[in-house]
């Protein structure tokens, strides 16, 4: 089915659903790489028009990627739920944009809604939306979520203390890692990147963070993000898995890239729920997306970068995860190339995930070979802080030495706590308070090599 538009005195003709979106798109350095990109302002405001008149029920008649060929448009489809979607289903794009903006659009009301939108309606309403729009919709909206914290309280800002070390160093990370916990930073996991994908490294890394949660009775969940397969290799060793991690795109091709697929997420899902290692919930899944990644793959199926992330949104929802974190500037400036369109991604992100239900955070970051500095990241951070994002990163510094990009430090979650009067998770907060007479005992214990196994 193909639409029409004019605007500026030109008629516009678009071949089919999945143009008319990619054309209606923000200008994202990744759409104009597939060569799916509007080629004028002019041609954007006629597909934002023509999207407008769309009705919701089109996403529902017309998949993007067909449902014959595709596991996660088999998912989308065969999830849907008609009772949620009920209320809004006579209206179109661009009246759905004017609902959410409305009254009646409480954060119940949306709560109630997200099972019944797609990825797809996500996406679409999104392009027809200013910043503040996107900031003032998710700021109603809470997705709490429980594993031995709870995260995403209204008041609330968590964090994930990535404590990465370019060599695995037990030491380094357990140093980077205290100096986290004493500015109030790990409440929504303590995530290390390993260096190395193997399943000893994954084991000692684990073992060493729960032996530092025991000592201090911490109430924290822990997440190496090695491969799922590696993880589950960890899992039936023996190892103290709390968080199982994957990163996810938002088709099967590109999830196939990852080496994983729905059955594997789900295996990995229902072997967390067994260890039953939460004391508060059991959200045990943890994962991980970002804006290009189907394309980097050239597994976006001329879909654009934005409606693929939002569709792996679909693939989250499945699994009930504690987290979800859009990676936004980490895959670099072919695909978001300035500041500019960092900022609008994540909020874009951040819209999208929290429509569908989700526990979305954000890694406020950039890497530097983009056209991006930290102010820009202040920027998106304080407009995350104010949509209401559930947690941030907390890096040493906001420069991962082992990962080599710019993010957010544990002073900048400080900083957009003060600025909006939000507190960690109301486990973890109480638990500082002991903590912090505790800590001279720790950082001696960590000198001495007895928190981590190694000699001094």
């Amino acid at each position: 089915m193909s639409y029409q538009a004019s605007a500026a005195g030109e008629h516009y003709r678009f071949g089919d659903l999945k143009s008319l979106l990619a054309k209606a798109s923000p200008p994202r350095s990744g759409d104009q790489l597939a060569g799916i990109a509007a080629q004028t302002a002019t041609q954007r405001v006629a597909a934002q028009m023509a999207l407008a008149e769309l009705p919701l029920r089109a996403f529902l008649d017309e998949p993007l990627i067909p449902y014959e060929s595709d596991e996660v448009t088999r998912l989308i489809i065969d999830t849907h739920d008609a009772a949620a979607f009920a209320p809004i289903r006579h209206l179109t794009v661009g009246e759905f944009r004017d609902w959410l903006l409305g009254p009646l659009a409480t954060g119940e009301a949306l709560a109630a809604l997200a099972p019944g939108v797609t990825p797809e309606m996500a996406a679409a309403v999104s392009k027809l939306m200013r910043v503040q729009d996107l900031i003032l919709v998710t700021s109603r909206i809470r997705v709490v979520t429980r594993f031995r914290t709870t995260v995403g309280l209204p008041g609330r800002l968590s964090t994930r203390l990535q404590p990465n070390h370019p060599t695995d160093d037990l030491r380094g990370i357990m140093a980077a890692t205290l100096d986290g916990l004493m500015l109030a930073s790990g409440d929504a996991v303590i995530g290390i990147n390993p260096a190395s994908d193997n399943v000893a490294g994954v084991v000692a890394l684990l073992q060493m963070l729960d032996h530092l949660r025991e000592l201090y009775q911490m109430p924290v969940q822990c997440c190496v993000l090695a491969h799922l397969t590696t993880q589950l290799e960890a899992l039936r060793r023996g190892a103290p898995v709390d968080l199982l991690f994957q990163s996810i795109a938002g088709t099967e091709l590109a999830n196939t890239s990852f080496g994983v697929n729905l059955a594997l997420l789900d295996e990995a899902w229902h072997a967390g729920l067994e260890l039953r290692r939460g004391t508060v919930g059991d959200n045990v899944m943890y994962f991980e997306t970002g804006q290009g990644s189907a394309l980097s793959a050239n597994a976006h199926a001329q879909v654009d970068q934005q409606t693929c992330e939002a569709r792996a949104y679909a693939v989250a929802r499945r699994f009930r995860p504690m987290l979800v974190n859009t990676v936004v500037g980490f895959i670099g400036p072919e695909y978001l190339y300035d500041g500019k369109q960092i900022v609008r991604a994540g909020l874009e992100d951040h819209f999208c995930g929290k429509l569908l239900g989700l526990p979305m955070g954000c890694d406020v970051c950039y890497t530097n070979h983009a056209e991006a500095d930290q102010d820009d990241m202040d920027v998106l951070l304080t407009l995350l802080g104010a949509a209401g994002v559930n947690y941030i990163m907390g890096v040493p510094g906001a420069d991962d030495v082992m990962l080599g990009y710019q993010s957010t430090s544990f002073h900048d979650a400080l900083y957009i706590r003060s600025l909006l009067g939000l507190r960690p998770a109301p486990e973890f907060e109480a638990w500082l308070a002991r903590f912090q007479a505790e800590l001279p005992s720790a950082v001696a214990q960590l000198e001495a090599g007895g928190l981590t196994g190694v000699g001094g």
